[in-house]
């Protein structure tokens, strides 16, 4: 498997490299439990797609990470390929570690000897059409399901709704109890419609992505 100098001395100067994925059909369900990340940098989508993992700092990180698939948020880093999903990518596993050993190459990173969940990922997945940002800007992460994935045009459309949202979150906090590795403290299923909306990571108003490395995996 690369190394990450590897990844380096691959792309070179053609970052383009990042994009020689082919459209795959997604095996998704409707019920498929999807969390939206955002992907920091195209580097960030080289490690993905060469080495098989996404991380998320453990100090900010959702409470559910035992997810079908994660959809990956380019940011504005991306240059015109920025301010979308293109990609997800099944889940496989999970595990504690830290950034140094992560990314053996910045061992004097501040966040170096922080905690951080390891996604292990499979394959790159290119949606048929990408989903835009639209209006919004800000949000550290979303969950979705695969219904709501497939039919969306923008990152307002992987909103749940409603009666949903309670759905949903029942769902991942059972997975989260039978599957996790990792045991967080989690609310009841029943919980207001304020505390509901923060657990999935909806904000009222025009939300958006955060296009900082601070929430995203620094």
């Amino acid at each position: 498997m690369p190394s990450l100098p590897g990844i380096k001395n691959a792309l070179g100067n053609r970052p383009s490299i990042a994009y020689a994925e082919v459209i795959i059909i997604i095996m998704l369900q409707p019920t498929s439990l999807i969390l939206v990340c955002l992907l920091p940098s195209p580097r960030d989508l080289e490690i993905a797609r060469l080495l098989g993992w996404y991380r998320i700092p453990l100090r900010t990180a959702p409470k559910v990470v035992a997810v079908d698939y994660v959809a990956f948020y380019q940011p504005s880093a991306f240059g015109e390929r920025g301010g979308q999903i293109e990609f997800i990518s099944q889940v496989r596993g999970h595990e504690l570690t830290t950034r140094a050993e992560l990314l053996k190459d910045e061992a004097d990173h501040p966040h170096a000897r922080e905690e951080y969940y390891k996604l292990q990922i499979g394959g790159l997945e290119k949606l048929k059409e990408p989903v835009k940002a639209d209006k919004w800007k800000r949000i550290t992460f979303l969950y979705t399901t695969g219904e709501y994935l497939l039919r969306a045009k923008t990152l307002n459309d992987l909103v749940v709704d409603g009666d949903e949202r309670q759905v949903l979150w029942r769902s991942l906090r059972e997975r989260a109890e039978n599957e996790q590795l990792y045991k967080t403290d989690l609310p009841e299923a029943d919980v207001p419609p304020e505390v509901l909306m923060a657990l999935l990571g909806i904000r009222e108003g025009a939300g958006g992505m955060l296009e900082s490395e601070k929430a995203a995996g620094a």
